[in-house]
């Protein structure tokens, strides 16, 4: 049995070397870019659409990818790791509570949509950018920032009093 699982690995290893996979679940939109032979000539053809079912078998996993084309829905399983997938991207994640989507082969147009996700990871690169040259005051178990005060940004009580100790001088 373990021998079986480390060839496994192997094989899932071998596969990464080549292309990356990024880190998906349904309800995301995907482009699989797929290499298609037509007679003699091969080029890539690519297939966007919403991941609706994911099956993690190890080195047999395989993804579901559907799409709409000219009024006929369509969907395409993919072997997570086959050598026929040139790159799989991510466009855009999906706000889904179920793992199976299914139900969306029988909703079309609004129904069907799926709401985009809030990524909070670029809300605090935002927020990071934002805050440079911010001091940060911690007050009883949280952090407050406060804007660092130049000279221009004093207020009016502040440029009285140093007006009266220019003069007082």
């Amino acid at each position: 049995m373990n021998k079986l699982i480390d060839i496994e690995k192997e094989q899932i290893e071998e596969s990464l070397k080549s292309r990356k996979v990024p880190v998906f679940k349904s309800g995301d939109t995907l482009r699989v870019n797929v290499f298609v032979t037509e007679g003699n000539k091969e080029r890539v053809q690519a297939f966007e659409g919403i991941c609706i079912a994911r099956s993690n078998r190890g080195f047999n996993s395989t993804f579901t990818v559907r799409k709409v084309s000219h009024g006929e829905g369509v969907e395409r399983v993919f072997p997570l790791y086959s050598p026929m997938l040139e790159s799989i991207n991510l466009i855009r994640r999906g706000k889904v509570r179920r793992s199976k989507l299914y139900y969306l082969r029988q909703r079309s147009g609004k129904s069907a949509r799926i709401a985009e996700k809030k990524d909070l990871v670029k809300k605090k690169v935002q927020n990071a950018k934002n805050a440079v040259g911010d001091k940060k005051i911690a007050y009883k178990n949280s952090d407050v920032t406060e804007p660092s005060k130049k000279k221009s940004d004093l207020s009016s009580e502040q440029k009285e009093s140093k007006e009266n100790k220019t003069e007082s001088k």
